[in-house]
């Protein structure tokens, strides 16, 4: 649904039925009748789709013609570093070693403001924009053509678990819905079998807040992501009963019961929508148990698509050592499983790199070394991210498909510890690709050194990323909105905009 209200579908209700409501809202003259009768109006304009409650499935009806069907969010825990990545600056190879000089007065978040420090990794072009990116994202350089990179993102803090959470859920503090949960209520599933809004952490643990990033706070709970760990022995917690002694026959008549006892309590609480949304779920999971197998086996998949992902490399077990080849294992496989989900109707899925803070670093926030810790990662990232790109392109789907990176901000252009770097929330990097995205390009520039926006007068932010993405999507980000605790909400708060020269 996209409005105010769940309510039935508008073009449903009879003529009849809304003019009853509106003659007696009318009938009650000035004062309350005026001002409910405004207010209804105001909903209706701003319903662009409703929930059929024989189906609960979401009836579509957009605010304008949509571009894409589905995203995938590439999120990169910890704080990837652009100026290692796609933000290649040559001032900083030139001036390397040497005192950092900002030019004012620079708030650090540890001890970062040593010397300058060039990349540790090669910067060349790439394909027929002439892109330049470092050696270790070099597999997007196939794909580069079909890519809009902004390099002048800036955040609001650079605390890991509120900029994580601003990235994620448009606020910088617990209980909103995160983007997927947005979309998910928006735009309904394309397949009754599978959940709309799919998540996939990094196999070593959850980023920074864990699954409050993908919570549906207060929206309907089944808005929230379904957890799934592709490549374990149980790539879904709880989906299958665990006791041999449990027949799928039993289990089904299990359900049943459940449902008759749940629907009785339910008809005595007709105000309650969460007894609903725990229905649904078990309803959800019933069918799960007959798709989801299929959706995650890799064994029918070619040689050539394992080839294409770096899933042939015949390893069953990786060292301690973080390194190139797990990372493109686990990242690698979350993409192709996304493939395989997004074809089958799920709308939005989520893919994470790294996990929460810890040592020896297994994520992106790489305070100590740029090179141990960014290298693997990026190497397994970019490997991934470039096949998902050809996959779905050469599928037909990625002209449907929004394919947004992000992390939660970047790093400074100046040392920390010799070859680290500290955190800089005053400018990073977002990509963008397909769903109706200009490739190719790059739209809004960092200063020479990378630490903030070139024109600080006009910055992106999270909410114009957030903006575009629901545009594409064929909603306005403005009237996409539920009412909670007496203020209207929504994913981009009261801020941002469409980025219209980033729209094909």
């Amino acid at each position: 649904m996209v409005g105010r209200h769940t309510l039935t579908d508008p073009t449903k209700q009879s003529s009849d039925t809304m003019n009853t409501r509106r003659n007696f809202l009318q009938q009650l003259g000035s004062g309350f009748g005026s001002m409910a009768l405004l207010g209804l109006l105001r909903d209706e304009d701003s319903l662009a789709g409703s929930v059929d409650p024989g189906t609960g499935r979401t009836v579509q009806i957009l605010h304008h013609p949509a571009k894409a069907k589905r995203v995938v969010q590439l999120f990169m825990g910890g704080a990837a570093s652009h100026v290692d990545l796609f933000d290649y600056k040559p001032a900083l190879e030139k001036h390397h070693g040497e005192p950092s000089d900002f030019g004012e007065h620079v708030e650090a978040f540890q001890d970062g403001l040593g010397p300058w420090m060039k990349s540790p990794f090669k910067f060349r072009p790439y394909g027929e924009c002439g892109k330049y990116l470092s050696d270790v994202v070099e597999p997007l350089g196939d794909v580069v053509d079909d890519i809009a990179f902004i390099h002048n993102i800036v955040g609001k803090t650079g605390v890991h678990s509120q900029a994580t959470y601003l990235q994620s859920t448009g606020f910088d503090t617990p209980g909103f819905p995160g983007m997927g949960c947005w979309i998910s209520y928006a735009l309904g599933s394309m397949n009754d079998n599978l959940p709309t809004f799919v998540v996939m952490p990094d196999h070593r643990g959850y980023a920074s807040n864990g699954p409050k990033n993908w919570s549906a706070a207060f929206l309907p709970t089944h808005h929230q992501g379904t957890i799934i760990r592709p490549g374990t022995e149980n790539p879904i917690a709880d989906l299958l009963p665990a006791a041999k002694y449990v027949t799928q026959e039993s289990d089904n008549r299990a359900l049943e019961l459940l449902t008759q006892f749940n629907r009785k309590h339910q008809e005595t609480r007709l105000g309650d929508p969460r007894l609903e949304a725990r229905i649904r779920s078990y309803e959800l999971a019933a069918k799960m148990q007959l798709s989801t197998p299929e959706a995650l086996d890799l064994s029918d998949e070619p040689q050539h698509i394992l080839q294409m992902y770096g899933l042939d490399h015949g390893r069953t077990s990786f060292g301690e050592e973080i390194n190139p080849v797990e990372e493109t294992e686990y990242f690698s496989r979350k993409c192709l499983v996304a493939r395989r989900l997004l074809e089958r109707g799920v709308r939005f899925v989520q893919i994470w790199s790294g996990n929460d803070n810890g040592f020896p670093r297994r994520n992106w926030d790489s305070h100590e070394d740029i090179s141990r810790d960014h290298g693997p990662l990026a190497m397994g990232m970019s490997r991934g991210a470039s096949a998902l790109i050809k996959d779905l392109k050469q599928r037909g789907m990625l002209e449907e498909t929004v394919i947004l990176w992000t992390t939660e901000f970047g790093r400074m252009p100046s040392t920390q510890d010799n070859k680290g770097r500290d955190h800089n929330p005053y400018c990073f990097t977002n990509w963008l690709c397909g769903g109706g995205i200009r490739g190719g390009i790059t739209y809004g520039e960092s200063d020479q050194w990378g630490y903030k926006p070139l024109d600080r007068e006009n910055p992106m932010q999270v909410y114009d990323v957030h903006a575009t993405i629901l545009h594409l999507l064929g909603i306005d980000h403005q009237r996409l909105t539920v009412r909670h605790n007496g203020v209207d909400r929504r994913l981009t708060d009261v801020h941002g905009h469409v980025i219209a020269p980033l729209i094909s």
